[in-house]
């Protein structure tokens, strides 16, 4: 019986399968494409990897391929993979071959390869040798020196220039005069356009609590810069612990990769805020564990307020002496007549409210009594009157008179 949805008279015929038919199917679909031009960048999709060259599909009529050399680590071996999609410059059209670089790379030789780069936008391979007044001298392909100012040579000036002496790095023909005698470069146009890459693509994916890994850029008195690649943003010293952080060049220092927790993501005002707090455990979730009322301990005092003064018992978890229990029987104006920050103090625990993360303490010398009140912000004052008892006892005498 005769299937009707392989019905030979619905199947094209034979020969439309064969290389030629496909190959002017091939056509026919990339006509009305626009031709590329010469230093175009373009998305390549890798076909086939041989020993010397890679072929691309570019998505144009002919064979793109790219020097194999190009694609290689550092041992030599090729690190890309069949159907990688990769970032290529087009150099020139034979035939039906499409040829494409990633950059102008040490193979190249002459000022005319460099006269090609500079006019196509093509980066070039360039080693930096040394230091010279207002920047580095920089030997590119074919032995041609070129010059790259400091604020040229990366997106913030290195701390000691030297450091950058040796590398090989690609850079940007910004200058080039008809005899290549004068030619100045730039490795820092080539960071600048990656990372307005990197930053269109957070646009879409960066979101408020999210996880992300960043470098520190630079430290300042309220916080430290963090760039998390394509953006960068603010760490306040706020956010840097739970524990209270006076130095943040003690705990944090320029180049430190940190994990960081998104707090503000701000497209329209471009800014950004992070927090490593975050990313820690919450150490007021084991107070409960490690601290029990009226038992003893030894903590530091961290900070004094007219009202008392905080200790730490452990890092970001502080407990309040009140003013009325610091004197020991005679009373004070503030607790800097007594303790001073940096101090290391004994105390009893009196009182925990774990949802205010309040503890209430008082000086393990001092009579394990509930103060008048924990976190007041002004010290209570007696009325005179004495207590219960002192009052029945003198209504007793006064009855015997």
């Amino acid at each position: 019986m005769k299937d009707k949805r392989f019905d030979d008279d619905s199947l094209p015929p034979e020969d439309s399968g064969d290389a030629a038919g496909f190959a002017e199917l091939l056509e026919q679909s990339l006509e009305g494409q626009k031709p590329i031009e010469i230093g175009q960048k373009v998305m390549a999709t890798i076909l086939q990897i041989g020993a010397e060259w890679v072929f691309l599909d570019v998505g144009q009529k002919g064979e793109g391929v790219l020097a194999a050399a190009e694609l290689a680590g550092a041992e030599g071996d090729v690190t890309a993979a069949v159907g990688d999609r990769i970032e290529a410059y087009f150099l020139s059209r034979q035939g039906g071959e499409l040829r494409f670089t990633t950059r102008m790379g040490a193979g190249a030789a002459g000022i005319e390869p460099l006269a090609e780069a500079y006019r196509s936008g093509i980066p070039v391979d360039g080693r930096i040798d040394k230091e010279i007044k207002g920047g580095f001298e920089v030997w590119l392909s074919g032995g041609v020196r070129a010059f790259c100012p400091f604020s040229q040579a990366a997106l913030r000036r290195p701390e000691t220039p030297a450091e950058l002496v040796g590398q090989t790095l690609p850079f940007r023909i910004t200058q080039l005069d008809e005899r290549g005698r004068n030619i100045v470069v730039s490795h820092r146009i080539l960071q600048e356009e990656e990372r307005q890459r990197r930053r269109e693509a957070l646009r879409d994916t960066l979101k408020e609590g999210m996880r992300v890994r960043g470098t520190v850029t630079s430290l300042r008195d309220f916080g430290a810069f963090v760039d998390i690649g394509g953006i960068e943003g603010l760490l306040p010293i706020s956010e840097v612990s739970y524990g209270r952080v006076e130095r943040l060049d003690e705990v944090l220092h320029v180049g430190q990769e940190l994990e960081l927790v998104v707090k503000r993501c701000d497209w329209a005002e471009q800014r950004f805020t992070f927090s490593l707090r975050d990313t820690l455990a919450d150490p007021w979730s084991q107070v409960g564990t490690h601290f029990r009322v009226g038992g003893t301990y030894t903590g530091t005092v961290s900070r004094l307020a007219p009202f008392g003064a905080f200790v730490t018992l452990e890092d970001g978890v502080d407990g309040l002496i009140h003013i009325s229990r610091l004197g020991e029987g005679r009373r004070i104006r503030h607790p800097q007549e007594v303790v001073k920050p940096g101090q290391s103090l004994t105390v009893t625990i009196e009182k925990i409210e774990l949802e205010a993360r309040r503890i209430s303490l008082v000086p393990a010398t001092g009579e394990a009594e509930p103060a008048a009140t924990s976190y007041r912000e002004t010290p209570t004052t007696s009325t005179g009157m004495g207590t219960l008892g002192e009052l029945l006892k003198a209504a007793q005498a006064k009855k015997k008179r």
